[in-house]
């Protein structure tokens, strides 16, 4: 019995010594590894962008016709909401920005056909909607809504300056980079409604691309 009781105690310790080692080899079960860790695009962010736009500025009185193409840089600050559910984000986003687009090159016939019609913008605003697909961190998107922006046009001593309202629509993708932030690339048409000049006693319209790079915080 006695040398029972010792060769029990032995293959117990012996046990107890190896016991974790074994089990430090062991292959873990999938229950063990961490959950992978995806990128959320839901809540409030706030953002820069900056980039280059391009437009045309047609006018028409019923009897003289012709265009210029102001174009330049712009820079400007970005605020939006996102609610994503699975892969599919939706939106709401506003941005206002000052821009230095301007052309003092025309072509027509006559008021404004001469050099020294010019036709440049200052500020412009947005407010859309976004509908997007969301890959992890990568989110590609469609986006449409309201414009608003200023249109100054000058004609030989005289300048006048209107506010209009109109309409814009785009594209972007945009990649969370690191921690909360993320980076953008976007391209937008905006039309803004053709109005009458007094300098010039016809209508003058703008249509312009912008593309632009931004990057947002999100909370």
């Amino acid at each position: 019995m006695k040398r029972f009781i010792l060769a029990a105690g032995a293959c117990a310790l012996a046990f107890a010594t190896v016991l974790p080692s074994f089990a430090a080899d062991m292959p873990r079960g999938r229950y063990a590894e961490p959950a992978p860790s995806y990128f959320s695009w839901s809540g409030f962010y706030v953002g820069l962008n900056g980039g280059y736009g391009w437009a045309t500025s047609d006018w028409s009185s019923g009897v003289t016709a012709g265009s210029t193409d102001p174009a330049g840089g712009l820079f400007g600050g970005t605020v939006g909401f996102n609610l994503q559910n699975w892969g599919f984000v939706f939106g709401l986003e506003g941005d206002l920005a000052g821009n230095w687009m301007r052309n003092n090159t025309s072509s027509g016939t006559g008021i404004c056909a001469v050099p020294g019609c010019q036709v440049q913008t200052s500020w412009f605003g947005t407010a859309r909607g976004r509908v997007g697909y969301a890959f992890d961190r990568a989110l590609f998107y469609v986006t449409a809504g309201g414009a608003f922006g200023d249109v100054q046009m000058s004609a030989g001593a005289g300048t006048a300056t209107v506010e209009r309202a109109g309409w814009t629509a785009g594209v972007g993708l945009e990649y969370g980079i690191l921690g909360p932030w993320s980076a953008k690339i976007e391209y937008l048409y905006m039309d803004l409604a053709s109005r009458t000049y007094t300098i010039t006693g016809v209508d003058n319209g703008l249509h312009a691309s912008h593309l632009r790079l931004g990057v947002n915080y999100h909370f």
